[in-house]
């Protein structure tokens, strides 16, 4: 178990550098994925089943939705989706997709080795979740909201006026 957890750790802190040294967002985005990953890995290894089901729905989920969203905004064209394939090469998938391979092995490891299958967690009820989030977490919460809302209106603003002849 601790070495699966240093292999997590390292995958986690590699990808987060390789999060912050790329130039290309998307590249950086895939990295971060992998990173969150990482984490809800941890997480795992750690015994809180339901925070790492959350890190990977809540974290991974919504950062990708995130960037769907603001994609979508921008209204890109063909010219963009022929310069982000010139920046995407099948090879730029390769780093990322190891590091996800390394955590995929380690977790069909230890569901094998540790028989965790079948785990039979707290079973946590929604007001207790609510009154978790809303109460002792509540800033960092609403810090999560006020960010993913300042990412939508950065999104809006640079695509608002993308094709229009606006002076």
């Amino acid at each position: 178990m601790t070495i699966a957890f240093y292999l997590a750790a390292l995958v986690a802190v590699l990808s987060t550098l390789m999060v912050i040294t790329r130039l290309n967002a998307v590249h950086a985005l895939l990295y971060l994925i992998v990173s969150l990953l990482a984490v809800a890995v941890i997480f795992f290894l750690l015994g809180a089943h339901f925070v790492a089901l959350l890190e990977v729905i809540i974290y991974a989920g919504a950062i990708m939705m995130l960037f769907v969203f603001a994609i979508m905004m921008l209204n890109l064209g063909p010219l963009a989706i022929a310069q982000e394939r010139l920046w995407l090469p099948p090879r730029a998938w390769l780093p990322p997709a190891l590091l996800a391979g390394v955590l995929l092995g380690e977790v069909g490891y230890l569901l094998a080795a540790t028989g965790a299958a079948v785990i039979h967690p707290e079973e946590v009820s929604p007001q207790e979740l609510g009154a978790l989030l809303f109460g002792s977490y509540l800033p960092a919460v609403e810090l999560a909201a006020l960010l993913l809302l300042a990412g939508l209106l950065g999104a809006y603003y640079l695509g608002h006026g993308i094709g229009k002849d606006e002076p």
